[in-house]
């Protein structure tokens, strides 16, 4: 005779089995419902899985649309929804007030036309008087250049080319990571010293290897990168960079439309420092 507990456990397992075999069954069916959406005419957020940022963009160019964020048109896309402030950026905002006797200038690397500046302009103490410098491609920095004189925001101004930044003690890349198609070492490589705190947020991650996708911005599609956690941080702690602060942000895992048998995202942010800097 077996004892409650032990039909209890075998219950479990039991069950676990027949849900594992479902899944496995069921996977064919969400292959093929994903790559019929390929078909569909309804717009999609995310397109296609790739194994790099080229592949990617060689496949957005076959279909005859914008590739990546340097175009005029791009800037202004979702501009006034970027400039608000939403429940993942107050983690940011907590670092920054801890971090203001140390902040003397913050890179904002892919920062747009300055939209997270404006976003905490006024959620930051009169005090904050550090230098906030963005850094994006050519157009969308022509455009925020524009943009932020006609505004009248002096603090506010734009690169490139982060080698123009003379010094900087924070960097920030908030949506950045999806989008840079080298590792974040290399591009704080450029800066001419390695910044003491690094404060990143929004970074896709994915379990079981990197993949690339489109993601889909008005006109244009632009190559979106979920990484390996265990390989994005240990390439930060070849730099010297130690893990302060983590949080997860649930409201933006994704799930590919064609790929669905990849699974979902995970969206991440993180307070880095370096000892020593």
């Amino acid at each position: 005779m077996y004892a409650s507990a032990d039909l209890e456990r075998m219950t479990r397992s039991l069950l676990k089995s027949s849900m594992a075999g479902l899944g496995q069954s069921l996977l064919p069916l969400r292959v093929m419902r994903g790559r019929l959406r390929y078909l569909t005419p309804f717009s999609r957020r995310f397109t296609g899985a790739y194994s790099s940022f080229e592949e990617a963009a060689v496949a957005a160019a076959g279909r005859g649309s914008l590739v990546g964020f340097d175009h005029e048109e791009i800037a202004t896309f979702a501009f006034e929804q970027m400039c608000r402030v939403m429940p993942w950026d107050y983690p940011v905002l907590f670092w920054l007030r801890t971090l203001l006797d140390e902040i003397d200038t913050l890179v904002d690397a892919g920062g747009h036309m300055g939209t997270k500046y404006r976003a905490f302009l006024n959620l930051l103490p009169p005090e904050a008087g550090f230098s906030w410098v963005v850094y994006d491609v050519p157009a969308i920095v022509a455009a925020g250049r524009e943009r932020a004189s006609r505004d009248g925001l002096d603090r506010l101004s734009f690169v490139d080319r982060l080698e123009d930044v003379a010094s900087a003690s924070t960097f920030l890349g908030s949506g950045l990571l999806q989008y840079l198609d080298i590792p974040l070492s290399s591009l704080l490589q450029r800066l001419q010293s390695p910044p003491r705190h690094l404060l990143l947020n929004k970074v896709a991650f994915r379990r079981g290897g990197p993949v690339v996708t489109l993601e889909r911005a008005g006109r244009a599609y632009i190559p979106y990168q979920m990484r390996d956690e265990q390989a994005f941080l240990s390439d930060l702690a070849s730099m010297g960079y130690e893990v302060v602060d983590r949080w997860t942000i649930k409201e933006l895992s994704h799930v590919i439309d064609t790929h669905p048998e990849l699974g979902p995202s995970e969206s991440a942010g993180f307070y880095l420092r370096r000892e020593g800097a």
